[in-house]
């Protein structure tokens, strides 16, 4: 099967992980899952414990937060399929030190733009699972604007980039770009 670069996009629980995951197990055998949240408390934490109890056991997983595309390169091994969740956490975890910068803006750039280069460069299918995030309010503070934002931003450039493009509604996929 030729590589593919899959984009799961959706809002809070449409079925983005869920649906990562089938399409994880019908791209290839060897499937390295990238997590990107942290569990800064008990609240997280239990969310990473319930996601990790629905991936299969041969999956190997492993956490890194930012420097995803350096982290990638390091850790690869022989995944012929690569499953990161999520590029919305990847970009909260960017903006925590300094929301709401023209660094962190450079910085998301940057992150996104690596991701990217180390997607061209390795000989594997990815599949990116990130939140829709502007299809709601106008969030009434300058770092939720700020975020929702580039979010929006590096959900573009994965976007253009991506082979396929899925909004998820309700657990549906519905495809906006691919064959």
């Amino acid at each position: 099967m030729a590589k593919q670069i899959v984009l799961l996009l959706g809002g809070a629980r449409s079925g983005k992980s869920y649906y990562a995951q089938q399409l994880a197990g019908e791209l290839g055998r060897k499937v390295l899952f990238v997590a990107t949240g942290e569990p800064l408390d008990e609240e997280m934490q239990a969310r990473i414990a319930e996601h990790k109890k629905h991936r299969p056991q041969n999956w190997r997983t492993q956490e890194i937060p930012t420097r995803i595309g350096k982290g990638l390169r390091k850790k690869i091994g022989d995944a012929d399929v690569v499953v990161i969740d999520c590029i919305t956490l990847l970009i909260s975890n960017l903006l925590r030190d300094e929301p709401a910068t023209a660094e962190a803006e450079k910085r998301i750039a940057t992150e996104i733009d690596e991701l990217i280069d180390t997607m061209d460069r390795l000989d594997a299918s990815f599949i990116i699972v990130s939140n829709e995030v502007g299809m709601g309010l106008v969030p009434d503070n300058k770092i939720g604007r700020v975020y929702r934002d580039l979010l929006g931003k590096a959900n573009q450039l994965l976007a253009k980039r991506a082979t396929e493009v899925y909004l998820m509604l309700a657990c549906l996929p519905v495809q906006v770009k691919g064959k």
